[in-house]
């Protein structure tokens, strides 16, 4: 029998970025309660994307570790996210890493691009051809966005590395929006995506389901 609880414990802030953070409880053999803080950022839909701590708790019963939880202010809460954070790139490749920082440079320039979806009217209501080709643009970088999301960390390392030729991808190298470039042009011509005429026509005819899209893949956090 699976004796793990997840129960959520709130939001926090973290350098801009909002995460979800979760308490974890489970029994182990002896019959004593473990409890860790889990923590999961607004756009990630893979285990992969989260961070936990240790196993902070150590008691009989599962309501104690829960009181003690609950009792920890959010100072505390945001020392060990940014602890675990830490961590996680301490102690990894980076490959996590890599690939949630490609989703959230993409994110925030697919919604610069689209803007607000509240201000469209309904279906079918024209358009001026300059915000529809923004909105295409929109349209392909989430594409991109999707695609990464779905390619496990060490794969998308791997590739690239490949993209690069080998060049290291440096978070702190002058050049790296250049090299991040290079990767999202490659990926982005290997996806089958409509040409602007076909993907008009179908974006007028069914807008509110791309805007449904969009919301989902950026705020909802959770893949479409």
């Amino acid at each position: 029998m699976d004796r793990t609880h997840r129960r959520s414990v709130g939001f926090l802030d973290h350098e801009g970025e909002n995460w979800a953070c979760f308490l974890v409880t489970f029994l182990d053999q002896s019959r004593r309660w473990h409890g860790y803080f889990s923590f999961r950022p607004k756009d990630g839909g893979l285990g992969e994307d989260e961070v936990r701590t240790a196993d902070i708790f150590l008691e009989k019963t599962e309501s104690e570790i829960d009181r003690k939880a609950r009792s920890l202010g959010r100072p505390l809460l945001k020392g060990l996210l940014a602890s675990s954070l830490h961590t996680r790139d301490r102690s990894s490749d980076g490959s996590p890493r890599l690939r949630q920082w490609f989703r959230q440079m993409l994110a925030r320039n697919s919604q610069e691009l689209a803007g607000d979806w509240e201000e469209e009217d309904g279906e079918g209501v024209e358009m001026e051809l300059s915000r529809l080709r923004s909105l295409y643009a929109s349209y392909r970088l989430d594409q991109v966005c999707h695609f990464i999301a779905l390619v496990e960390p060490g794969d998308f390392q791997e590739a690239v590395d490949r993209i690069l030729e080998g060049k290291a991808f440096d978070f702190g190298a002058k050049d790296l929006l250049q090299f991040s470039m290079m990767v999202v042009e490659f990926i982005e011509s290997h996806l089958p995506l409509p040409p602007f005429e076909t993907w008009a026509e179908d974006f007028l005819t069914h807008r509110s389901h791309y805007a449904l899209y969009a919301h989902t893949l950026h705020r909802a956090g959770r893949l479409p």
